[in-house]
């Protein structure tokens, strides 16, 4: 069963990284960030920026490519 771990963990970082990705047209309405309001456009949101980070790590070490 490690395999069905590394599968769907690798499976949770990709689909993170596309989500963090998404954000990048969308107008913030929650948080700091929504003060901006069309100045957010263009940026990602940090929490789905840290996400992607947790998840990679989670991966790289699951399939073993952490040092």
């Amino acid at each position: 069963q490690p395999d069905d771990l590394a599968a769907g963990v690798s499976a949770a970082a990709r689909a993170a990284a596309e989500g963090r990705d998404a954000t990048k047209p969308m107008v913030a309405t929650k948080g700091r960030a929504s003060y901006l309001g069309e100045r957010s456009v263009g940026h990602i949101d940090p929490g789905a920026a840290s996400t992607v980070l947790l998840l990679t790590a989670l991966d790289d070490v699951v399939t073993g490519r952490a040092s």
